[in-house]
């Protein structure tokens, strides 16, 4: 519920997107011992677009993100991606279905900006004790990313302090 009121007060974004890092270490979640996949999105200045936490690294979960991110925000002009080959073919995908023309550039370094801006989300996770539920792994993601896009102002609010704008999404 919070996040859907999040996106609906959330700022534009631009329309250059870039996409996840492939690396095991900064993109995989445990819950109760298995590895999950987490996709996440951020702009050229270092604004979220989206993320979701899926069970799988396969092109169908790809294929979902990329349709929530773009329903939720609106079509890119460019996405830049590391050289990950279940991203550009769910983008591909996502072109021909629905006769769009979202331009895809793969270069492992231009994803500098979202491996930054996942350290945030890494940190608060490793402090945990770890999750036990996937549903429960999501929504504490989810309220993770929420308090992040709060700090990085991405949410359109008059409140001044932090602690004031979340709780006018609850409110």
């Amino acid at each position: 519920m919070l996040e859907k009121e999040f996106n609906k007060r959330k700022k534009v974004v631009d329309k250059r997107w870039r996409s996840d890092s492939c690396r095991e270490d900064e993109t995989y979640i445990k819950v109760k011992g298995q590895w999950h996949y987490l996709y996440r999105t951020v702009d050229n200045q270092g604004h979220t677009v989206d993320f979701l936490l899926t069970k799988r690294r396969q092109r169908m979960s790809a294929q979902s993100f990329y349709i929530k991110a773009i329903g939720n925000k609106g079509k890119p002009e460019l996405i830049n991606i590391d050289k990950s080959g279940a991203n550009k073919h769910a983008i591909r995908v996502y072109n021909k279905r629905s006769f769009s023309k979202i331009k895809v550039r793969q270069c492992k370094y231009l994803n500098n900006i979202e491996e930054q801006d996942l350290r945030f989300i890494k940190r608060r996770i490793i402090n945990g004790l770890g999750f036990k539920e996937f549903e429960s792994a999501k929504r504490t993601i989810s309220g993770i990313e929420m308090v992040h896009m709060i700090k990085k102002e991405q949410l359109i609010c008059n409140r001044k302090s932090m602690f004031k704008s979340f709780y006018s999404l609850a409110a």
